[in-house]
Formats: structure tokens, C-alpha cells, sequence
């Protein structure tokens, strides 16, 4: 695909760099609209982006076949299978979301990486070959990539792993994961059901700090009661790996500590994806953590660029850079009215076994923002209301509410239970219509289900 000299670079109404979910979305939506686009992939084993390739599909689906296993004993065979299968699904998945753009007469994919000439052109190259284009509007929504941290032997290879790299990896006897975020504990969760001795390695005092304290107690004691060690203020500064073992070096309680393993997950977060992007030619502003400035619009400081997903440093969800996709469809086809201020009541979801959805604000934050609140808050082992998940067999969990006192409205949610991931979206959707807690707690709601926990829950206020 390289350009022959002298030759005219291609002419584009828009340029998407990614195949994330917002960009995706809205070159399909362009393209439908009459737009001729260009839509430019780094790698062909990434169409459709992150979330169905290494992230939200494939890990989730690595999860479920470790929940149905009939027993918790370490077997490699099994985790085999269960990749086979994973892979097998992302791949389809990935072929469905080619063809989608693919298959729009408006719409050329580029495989290949993108870098900016100048505001309005890029260069996209494969190897050798070196293609130009040129847009008048240009979408850059190229996601995120794990930090590596600033220790010594952290390097990526080996028995040394990402997120990503971790997926295919032999199963471990001992996982040591360094990091106790959402990605730690989920790996951690799901490791251990597949057999793995785990040991999460957390700089923080206690796992999940933004949570109050008796629900992320409950969820420490789900992963203990699933094999998980957690060693909090445990400050990791060195790691060696031989042919047999990885050896991990730590303080904790001012004192050196070691752990062996067979494996590290290095899980410290995920940062924007702007090495390459050359966005110094096109004069496109970062912030001091390296994400592309953006208005509420996803306008960047260039006149036509925009950021969408987790490059523009917002929340790291699919469902966000779903939404990135509307407010910057509505700036070139709407009215160019919708923005991030918009955004009321998101739900989140870790997926431990069982999983753990919060929205809104916890106990402790309406505490300290002198806010009047009523507080319900009950183990779902002890919900009588609730048979799902006794009848599934994990009645593990605990589900708070957190109530305006005067105005009768949910301000905050944890659960933590069997199918809470779909309960809260319901709890969001009635935050952001000003649903009372009286009004969810008479509602009706089909039975036995997670969601008419909230009768009795509620209940209680």
C-alpha cells in the first residue's frame, strides 16, 4: 500500500483511528449517513476493538466457564479448553465486526498504524509500505494500554504478563498478581476458581478504598473464601524470574518480604494510547497523565479533531465510549447539543465471583458531604425475598442503599450478589428519572429473582 512519489494523498470525509467501540459505531453510522470514511486498525487480530478481543468478552467468558466447573482442583486441561472456547468467540466476533464496515460501500479499513503529518493528514504504515490520507474530521479513539510500573524487572515476557498476555498463558500453580484495582481482583477471582493459588499484592491499606468498609469487606471475604491472599501496604520494589519461578520483592509492615509464583499479573491500571500518534503535528494538547484534552463535546483543541473512549482520559468503560460516540455524532450530524454533562447515575460492575455494582455515592461520601441520609443495608444470605441465589447455589453478598432522607431518592447502590451487574441497571435507571425508594421498593418484580431483593431491602428504610 505504499504511495508512489508525487502521488496525491486519499481524500476522506473522516478518519476513525481504532476500532474501539465509539469509533466503530459512529464510522458505521457516517458511513450509512453518505460519509466516505476511513477506518484505521493497528492490528487485523483487533477489529471490533479491545472489549471483544482482550477485555470485557473474552475475560468474561473465561469467568463463566470457571463458575461452572464442578470443582475448584487445579486442572491446566480445563483452562485449556476454556481458551479454546474464549478464542473461538472472540473470533467470530471479530469477523461480524469487520463486516460490518467492511461491507458499507463508504467505508475503507486500514491495517495499520496511524500517526498525524498535520491536522488534517495522516500517515498509516504496515511494515514497509506507507500510506497518506487526508480528512476534514478526524476520530481518535485508539483506547489504552497497561501500565508497566517503574519496577525493577518489570518487564513484560516470560512469566511476567498482562491482562492480555495472561489469557493464553499456562495456567499457573501460583498466580502473584501486583495490584489490587478492579483488574487485579477480577483475575484473582477468576484464577482461583480455576484451581490457581493466588496472592494479590496491594499497595493500598485495604482492597477497594473507595468503597465503604462492610462492603468491600464482604467482597474480601467472597475471594478469601475462594483461596485469594491479599497482603495490603505490601509497596513492591523488585521482581526476578528464573527458568523455574518468579520471585516477587516487597515491604510490608517495614519489614522485606518475598513470594514466589509461577506467574505475575502486573494489574496497576490502564493508560491513554497516544505513543505513535505523533499528535505534536497536529498540535492536539494532552493532559499531565498523557490523554488527549477534551472539551465536554470531545472537541480537542484542533477545529475537526475529537477523542472518543479511553484516549481522552474519561472512565474506562465500553459503555462510555458508546456514549462518547453519541455526543460526537450529534456534534457533526445533531444539533451538537449532547455532552458529558449529561451523564448522570453510571453504574459500574467488578466482576468477582459473584460480582460486585455499585452507582452513585457510598455511606461514607454522603457522611462527609454533611448529606441526611437513611441507610439500608442487608447480607443476601439473610434476604428472605431473595431465593436466586440460594437457588443457584451462592448466596454469597450484600447489597446497601444509601436514601435521601427529605426527598425519598437513591443516591448511592452496592451490590454485591448473583446477577448484580444486571440489577443495577435498573437501580441506575430510576436514579436518573428521580424514582423513589418507596416507588422501587413497592414495585413488582418478577420472582425468583436477584431484583426483588429490593422489596425487602428497601424495606428497611
Amino acid at each position: 500500500m505504499s504511495v508512489p512519489e508525487g502521488r496525491s494523498i486519499i481524500n476522506f470525509a473522516v478518519a476513525v483511528i481504532g476500532w474501539g467501540k465509539g469509533g466503530k459505531t459512529i464510522a458505521g453510522t457516517l458511513a450509512r449517513a453518505g460519509k466516505k470514511v476511513a477506518m484505521i486498525e493497528q492490528s487485523d487480530q483487533m477489529y471490533g476493538g479491545t472489549c471483544i478481543n482482550i477485555a470485557c468478552v473474552p475475560t468474561k467468558a473465561l469467568i463463566h466457564s470457571a463458575e461452572i466447573r464442578t470443582s475448584n482442583d487445579f486442572n491446566p486441561e480445563y483452562f485449556a479448553r476454556s481458551v479454546e472456547r474464549r478464542d473461538t468467540l472472540t473470533g467470530k466476533m471479530r469477523d461480524k465486526n469487520y463486516a460490518m464496515l467492511a461491507d458499507l460501500e463508504t467505508v475503507v479499513v486500514f491495517t495499520g498504524r496511524a500517526s498525524f503529518t498535520r491536522p488534517t493528514s495522516l500517515t498509516v504504515t504496515a511494515g514497509d509500505d506507507v500510506l497518506e490520507l487526508s480528512a476534514d474530521t478526524i476520530l481518535i479513539n485508539n483506547g489504552s494500554v497497561p501500565i508497566i510500573p517503574d519496577i525493577a524487572g518489570a518487564e513484560i515476557g516470560g512469566r511476567i504478563h498482562t491482562s492480555t498476555t495472561l489469557q493464553h498463558a499456562p495456567l499457573p500453580e501460583h498466580l502473584i498478581v501486583v495490584g489490587g484495582g478492579h483488574i487485579g481482583l477480577e483475575f484473582a477471582s477468576m484464577f482461583a476458581m480455576y484451581g490457581s493459588e493466588v496472592t494479590v499484592l496491594d499497595k493500598n491499606s485495604r482492597p477497594l478504598p473507595r468503597e465503604d468498609e462492610d462492603v468491600a469487606g464482604e467482597v474480601v471475604h467472597g475471594l478469601q473464601g475462594s483461596g485469594v491472599r491479599i497482603v495490603s501496604d505490601a509497596n513492591v520494589h523488585r521482581i526476578d524470574q528464573s527458568e523455574d519461578c518468579v520471585t516477587i520483592q516487597y515491604v510490608w509492615n517495614d519489614q522485606e518480604q518475598q513470594v514466589r509464583g509461577d506467574a505475575v499479573l502486573l494489574a496497576l491500571g490502564r493508560t491513554p494510547a497516544t505513543e505513535g500518534l505523533n499528535l505534536e503535528a497536529a498540535g492536539i494538547d494532552t493532559t499531565d497523565r498523557g490523554a488527549i484534552k477534551v472539551d465536554e463535546y470531545l472537541r480537542t483543541n484542533v477545529e475537526g479533531i475529537y477523542a472518543l473512549g479511553d484516549v481522552n482520559g474519561g472512565p474506562q468503560f465500553t459503555y462510555i465510549s458508546l456514549d462518547d460516540n453519541r455526543i460526537v455524532t450529534d456534534q457533526l450530524l445533531g444539533e451538537g447539543k449532547r455532552s458529558t454533562e449529561d451523564r448522570v447515575a453510571v453504574p459500574t460492575t467488578l466482576f468477582t465471583t459473584p460480582p460486585l455494582s455499585r452507582v452513585g455515592i457510598t455511606e461514607s461520601e454522603a457522611r462527609a458531604h454533611g448529606l441526611n441520609v437513611k441507610v439500608a443495608v442487608k447480607k443476601v444470605a439473610d434476604i428472605a425475598a431473595m431465593p436466586r441465589p440460594k437457588i443457584v447455589g451462592d448466596p454469597r453478598g450484600i447489597i446497601k442503599f444509601v436514601v435521601d432522607a427529605e426527598m425519598d431518592l437513591v443516591l448511592g447502590a452496592a451490590l454485591h450478589h448473583v446477577d448484580s451487574h444486571e440489577v443495577i441497571n435498573l437501580i441506575a435507571l430510576a436514579m436518573r428519572y428521580n424514582v423513589t425508594s418507596t416507588e422501587l421498593k413497592n414495585s413488582i418484580f418478577t420472582h425468583p429473582s436477584s431484583t426483588e431483593a429490593l422489596n425487602e431491602v428497601l424495606g428497611m428504610i
